[in-house]
């Protein structure tokens, strides 16, 4: 899988969802699905959206004791995503678990990548609410580690670390990077951003975009400037 654009489909129902994917006649683009989406409208979406022709990372963030998710990871295996992911927090053994858990009866599974720290925290909070004090550019690099030897396949992470992780962990070692905006767009409450070509230039292998092009006057017009901006 080369560079590519995952649009965050922040929406609150499945109506508005297909409303916004409508607009794309062209391309397809790859879809975030996150906690918001599949809390309100269920697996059926995912099998929906799939139908349409659309790669899927499905972002529910799992993080609980291994073979809860191990349990967890078995049954979204089944919704033919091409993306899943947890927290890195969770330790190797729930992220071996999760590994387990996802691999199907063939030997085949989605990738798996591991959050490592989210774009909205930064070194105070992380300090301060975390009790976590070393510097957060080297909990991200420990935590993309520990998600590499457990056998996952990449880390969520920043655009100011994406370089660093694959310096790292390697440059197969993929590296999934929100907190991306335009240049004249605005910040909102991410606190550690890139614009598409600077995350291209350090090395995201793919982009997380919500509200710069599901807020956009003219979505589709935002995603192809991603996309020529980042891949192209």
């Amino acid at each position: 899988m080369g560079k590519d654009v995952i649009i965050a489909c922040d929406f609150a129902s499945a109506e508005k969802t297909f409303e916004f994917l409508d607009k794309f006649t062209g391309r397809k683009p790859f879809v975030k699905i996150g906690m918001e989406l599949f809390y309100a409208a269920g697996p059926e979406i995912v099998r929906e959206i799939k139908r349409r022709g659309h790669k899927i990372f499905l972002d529910l963030k799992l993080h609980d004791i291994p073979n809860t998710v191990k349990k967890a990871m078995a049954v979204l295996s089944g919704l033919d995503v091409d993306v899943c992911n947890l927290h890195a927090g969770g330790t190797s053994a729930m992220m071996t678990a999760a590994l387990e858990g996802l691999t199907r009866a063939d030997g085949t599974r989605p990738l798996l990548i591991a959050v490592t720290q989210l774009t909205s925290t930064d070194q105070q909070s992380m300090e301060r609410d975390l009790l976590i004090k070393e510097p957060i550019d080297e909990v991200v690099m420990h935590y993309a580690e520990t998600a590499k030897n457990a056998g996952l396949d990449g880390v969520v992470c920043s655009p100011l670390e994406a370089g660093k992780v694959h310096e790292r962990c390697g440059a197969d070692f993929l590296t999934v990077t929100p907190g991306v905006r335009f240049a004249d767009g605005e910040v909102g409450d991410q606190k550690r951003v890139m614009t598409p070509a600077d995350a291209k230039k350090v090395g995201s292998d793919y982009i997380v975009v919500g509200r710069p092009i599901t807020q956009a006057a003219d979505p589709v017009a935002a995603y192809e400037r991603c996309v020529s901006e980042f891949v192209d």
